[in-house]
């Protein structure tokens, strides 16, 4: 019998041997494709998470100013309020001292006049 006449029945060790590490490089590339994808992935999150921390920084420090200017606004109505409720006690006042007969009996002046 001729070598080229050997049956194959069993394959060569070195040939299984071969495979096998063939089946495992192509293992460790796609698990190396995979890590590469989840590096770039956890990257693009980090730079997302980034730029909504200083989002929130922005809105943080904008809601203070917002919050500081509606103080300020708020006093100023609370004083105005004050102030129109002193001016309308004051014109009851004045208007309970006049009496009406004096107004009729009054001479016009003229717009401007003191």
């Amino acid at each position: 019998m001729q070598d080229s006449e050997i049956p194959m029945t069993s394959p060569n060790p070195l040939d299984a041997a071969l495979k096998r590490l063939a089946d495992a490089l192509e293992s460790l590339e796609a698990a190396d494709e995979r890590r590469a994808a989840a590096e770039r992935v956890r990257a693009d999150l980090e730079e997302e998470l980034g730029v909504m921390q200083d989002d929130r920084a922005r809105l943080a420090a904008e809601l203070d100013g917002a919050l500081a200017s509606n103080r300020a606004l708020a006093l100023a109505n609370a004083d105005v309020a004050s102030r129109l409720d002193r001016a309308e006690a004051l014109l009851r006042d004045v208007v309970a001292t006049v009496d009406p007969a004096d107004l009729e009996s009054a001479p016009a002046q003229p717009a401007g006049a003191g």
